[in-house]
């Protein structure tokens, strides 16, 4: 497996759960997580695979812990690194603003010389719209807690397949 770290940022404790999982998951232990609040950015530096996670607030807000950590990110040589974004919404409450925050992570990411992978479908997805979609396709993992918890499992499952089958994983 190629080394890979799992960093989020986790307000309410939802998006830290998901990370855990998809550590669990990937076979990713405890020393390879990250709260990107108490970490520095340099910290991604020995991973060949970064999996960041978020939850979008509000009205499409990245959630607050990206707010200072994303800056010092884009500072870090990321080429020659593989990125896949996993991140919580409700698209219920929120269906136009629906898991903005790993599209504003992709957005400010795109031109660090990183390779995304990962990118999800939005079949099956209750959405109005959504900064995370590029090219008709979320540009990772989003997961609605709030709303369809029950398909959770399911997302995570095929999430991994389809790392796993881009080679990013064993």
């Amino acid at each position: 497996m190629k080394k890979t770290g799992i960093f989020y940022g986790s307000s309410s404790g939802t998006t830290e759960d998901l990370a855990q999982r998809i550590a669990t998951l990937l076979g990713v232990g405890s020393a390879d997580m990250y709260n990107v609040s108490d970490v520095p950015a340099s910290a991604v530096a020995p991973y060949e695979v970064i999996i960041l996670g978020t939850s979008t607030w509000g009205s499409g807000d990245l959630q607050d812990d990206w707010d200072s950590f994303l800056p010092k990110l884009k500072k870090v040589d990321l080429s020659g690194k593989t990125i896949a974004l996993f991140g919580a919404g409700d698209s219920s409450s929120f269906g136009d603003t629906f898991c903005d925050g790993i599209g504003i992570i992709y957005k400010q990411l795109k031109a660090t010389g990183a390779t995304f992978a990962g990118a999800t479908p939005v079949d099956g997805y209750t959405f109005y719209s959504s900064e995370a979609v590029v090219d008709g396709a979320f540009v990772g993992l989003p997961l609605d807690e709030a709303n369809e918890s029950h398909l959770t499992d399911s997302r995570l499952a095929r999430w991994i397949a389809q790392l796993k089958a881009e080679g990013l994983c064993d």
